[in-house]
Order: C-alpha cells, then structure tokens, then sequence
C-alpha cells in the first residue's frame, strides 16, 4: 500500500508550476555521465525548459575499463554486473552533487533526478527461452543508490515499460524531438551520432503517428574502437576526425561493411555494441591487416561507413515519399568534421545543421531527455512513441525510488 506520505509528496511535485530536474546520462559510448540541471514548465507538448546547468564527467579510466568488461558475455559475469550496478549508482549520484556544488545551488532544490544508467546489453530481437517469448536490456547505475545518496525522487529503467508493452525499448530520443522539435511547415531529422547513430524523422506538422525513428548503425563507436587500437590506447578518438580527412577510404572494406543485413532491415530497429562492438571492430583490424591496409585508411572507411550508413538510411526509408528540408546533428558527431563534411557532401541539397542551434547543446540533449522523461513520469503522461520502439500501447516509462521526504 502507498503512503499518503509518499503521495503528497509526488503531488506537491506535480502541482509545481516550476520543476527543477536534473538528467543524467551515460551513452554506448560510455565516455563518462552527462548531467543537466533544467528547469520544466508543463508536460506533453506543453513543455517548455530553461538549462540551468550542465557538465560531463568522465569515468577514470580503470573504472571505464571495468564498464568495458560488462559489455562482452566472455569477460563479463553476474559478480561483476551485481558489483558494477552500485559502483556506478555511487558515481551518478556523485555527478550529481558535483553539478549541485558547481552550480551553488542546495540538493534540497531539485525535485527530481532522471537517471538513463549504462546500458551494459541490449537485446532487440524476441527470443524464445522456455515457453517465454521476449525481448530484453539491462542498464546498471543502480537508482536507489541515487535516490539514497541526494535525497532526491529518482526515476530510472526508462526502457523496460516499452520492453514489457511489445516495444524494443528505444529509441527513446524521438519523445524530446517531437514535444520539442515538430515544424508547421518543414520536414525536419534530428540525427544523433553517439557511439550509435539514430535519427528521428519529423514531417511538417507531425501527430506521434507519423514520427519515424531508428538507428541507423554505428555512429563513434568503431572509430573509437579503431583509434584506442591503433594508437595502443593512448587515443580514444578520432580528434576533429583529422586522421580519417587525410587518408583514404578502402572501397572493397566499405563495400563488405554495408553489407550488414541491419542496414537493409525495416524499421523499427535498434541495435548497440551487440552488433558493432568490440567483436565487429576486431573482425575490421583482421580484414586490415591481411589486406595490408594502413590504419590510417582503416578508420578513414569506418568513418566513411557512418556517413554512408546515415545517408542509406535517408534514401531507404524517409526518401521518397517525403522530401527532407532540414537535418540537426547531436552527440559527439558534430565535433567530428571529417563526418560532418562527409554529410554535407552525401546529402546535397538538405541543409545540415549541428543541434545546438536549436538552443540546447548538443552533448547535453540525451541529458535533457532523461530530465523529461522524468517530469512525463510525475505528470502521468506516456512519453514512448510506438512508431519508434513498436510497441503495442502508449505506457508511462520509468520506475521510481522515492527520496528522503
């Protein structure tokens, strides 16, 4: 039974006509955790946000290094994922209080926390085990550590409703883009290029239902993966993608890459380092170095290969029917220029944008997203678009730990 405590207390958030939210987010590039400080008005598409506050902090390396292990089932195990779940609840809830005290504001002025976590694996596709037909992730940041250590309401686990209702539980992205981003007159994509590269597709005064979003395949990932091999780890990426602009693409390794039967499937559909992890990088460097290939070549055609796999996903599932007016680019991808360049080139005629310009920084977008999901959560309004994730019914996504009232 729910306290009239705890009930009074969401309510009292509810009935804010200001909230103070903070997102964090760590993505597949697990760099670190991002953290926004927002303040909502509203809900739904009634949402208007000011950014308060944001910052990056990157995981130590040796901590990064034990996130890595979790990622591949041959270095990972239960100990460790049970181990790693509150390890990382510790540091989220650290990032937290780090953004409180570097804002100067107190924990007790925040009404919620919205924590995405750190997606360790990802599996899309149902899968028959014992009778049992079911699709399945696990993000790890454990939220009651968050929730124990600020004080503040914590909500969390943002995929797993829309899992439990038939969906793939993501992208979850294209919620802030259509409440935020929708145009009375102008076919718009937000294209993200993370360590995956997703996009959302917004035709001109767009209902949820005409929303198309995907991932379009690997983003940073394998051009990260390349460089941290190349360089014996003393570089993790492609800096202003100067390696890749100096070399050349190697047209029978791009050719074998699109190959993939993921770039050719329907949406809905996601993907992550399941696919275009640590495994597919490997298999590049082999093909490498039996081709004799310089690395420098190397990354040049990994970097090709998300330009290209962005541009194939435009032209096999947005165009035709529609025309594409505008395209936003977020996540890491813009400091990229290399991919950037590749872009404007590849998709002659569409003006390329970096996200910022539509007033919240670029790095900082999935941040907000959890902040809204959070505010969605209290208000009792379902923010998963069933045209993105598939799934069979509109749900409210998230579960959440109460703070100390």
């Amino acid at each position: 039974m729910v306290s009239m405590t705890r009930l009074s207390s969401l309510e009292r958030i509810r009935r804010k006509k200001v909230r103070r939210v903070i997102g964090l987010m760590s993505g597949t590039s697990a760099d670190g955790v991002s953290a926004v400080l927002i303040e909502i008005r509203g809900y739904g598409l009634k949402t208007k946000l000011e950014l308060v506050a944001f910052r990056n902090y990157p995981y130590p390396s040796p901590l990064r290094q034990r996130i890595f292990e979790l990622f591949d089932p041959v270095t990972s195990t239960v100990e460790k994922i049970c181990h790693m779940n509150f390890v990382l609840g510790e540091f989220f809830a650290d990032s937290v209080s780090k953004l409180m005290n570097e804002s100067k504001l107190n924990l007790s002025e925040v009404d919620l926390v919205g924590s995405h976590g750190q997606t360790i694996y990802h599996i899309p596709l149902p899968r028959d085990t014992c009778g049992f037909r079911t699709r399945s992730t696990l993000q790890i940041g454990e939220i009651a550590v968050i929730a124990e250590r600020t004080g503040i309401t914590t909500i969390g686990d943002f995929r797993k409703r829309d899992i439990a209702a038939g969906g793939e539980g993501a992208p979850l992205t294209p919620y802030l883009d259509f409440i935020l981003h929708s145009h009375p007159r102008l076919n718009r994509i937000l294209q993200n290029i993370g360590g995956i590269a997703n996009l959302t597709f917004l035709p001109a005064n767009a209902s949820p239902r005409d929303v198309i979003a995907f991932d379009t395949g690997p983003g940073n990932m394998v051009i990260d993966a390349l460089m941290e091999h190349y360089s014996l780890g003393k570089s993790s990426y492609d800096k202003d993608g100067e390696v890749a602009a100096k070399a050349n693409v190697d047209k029978a390794l791009l050719k074998k890459l699109l190959s993939n039967s993921y770039f050719s499937r329907e949406p809905p559909k996601t993907t992550g380092r399941e696919l275009f992890g640590e495994n597919y990088s490997a298999e590049i460097i082999d093909y490498a170095e039996k081709n004799r290939l310089v690395f420098e070549d190397v990354v040049a055609t990994a970097t090709a290969l998300t330009v290209e796999t962005i541009a194939m996903a435009y032209e096999s599932f947005i165009l035709p029917p529609y025309a594409i007016d505008e395209v936003y680019v977020s996540g890491g991808g813009p400091k990229n220029r290399t991919v950037m360049q590749g872009l404007r080139e590849r998709l002659q005629g569409i003006k390329v944008f970096e996200y910022d310009v539509l007033g919240i920084p670029s790095e900082a977008k999935e941040a907000v997203l959890m902040a809204i999901l959070a505010n969605e959560y209290v208000m009792e309004n379902p923010s998963n678009l069933r045209n993105a994730t598939g799934a069979k019914r509109n749900v409210i996504l998230g579960t959440l730990v109460p703070g100390n009232d």
